[in-house]
């Protein structure tokens, strides 16, 4: 692994313990050369996804792309960081395990709607409105109607 400060290939890892409940592996890292310390993660990865844009156009799947986006929709919210990362292992697991490697975004954006619905609603909602393209501020009012529960008569 090249470190990330002067760029030698000679790392040595000095620590590794499990992450993101098992599903990956966090590597401390010592460089010799220069003495800097850096973390690594390794995944395992069952097939190489590609995103088909509403466009059509075809680019290779990112997870840090998706892991992005989604702490963007969580900033300042009240959410675990290591109940984040299992969301997101979630998510890349049940796209890898779709059973095919062509991924339309919009499927993508409803998984992770789907998900972010189930832990924080300002957070969907964030998301949503970038992934829904809200052009207004009635595009919100009509979505977070949507939300509400129906009132109930008394």
């Amino acid at each position: 692994m090249r470190c990330p400060f002067c760029g030698n290939v000679d790392t040595q890892v000095k620590d590794s313990r499990p992450a993101e409940d098992h599903v990956a592996i966090r590597r401390r890292r010592f460089c010799p050369a220069c003495g800097g310390r850096f973390t690594t993660y390794e995944r395992v990865q069952l097939r190489d996804l590609v995103v088909v844009k509403t466009s059509g156009k075809r680019e290779e799947f990112d997870r840090q792309k998706l892991e992005r986006s989604i702490r963007i929709s969580m900033q300042k919210r009240p959410i675990d960081p290591e109940r984040i990362d299992q969301m997101i292992s979630g998510i890349v697991r049940r796209l890898e395990s779709m059973g095919d490697t062509d991924i339309p975004s919009k499927i993508i954006g409803e998984i992770v709607m789907e998900r972010l619905a189930a832990i924080d609603t300002v957070a969907y909602v964030r998301f949503a409105s970038v992934y829904k393209n809200f052009q207004a501020a009635d595009d919100f009012e009509d979505f977070v109607a949507e939300l509400r529960p129906p009132a109930q008569d008394s």
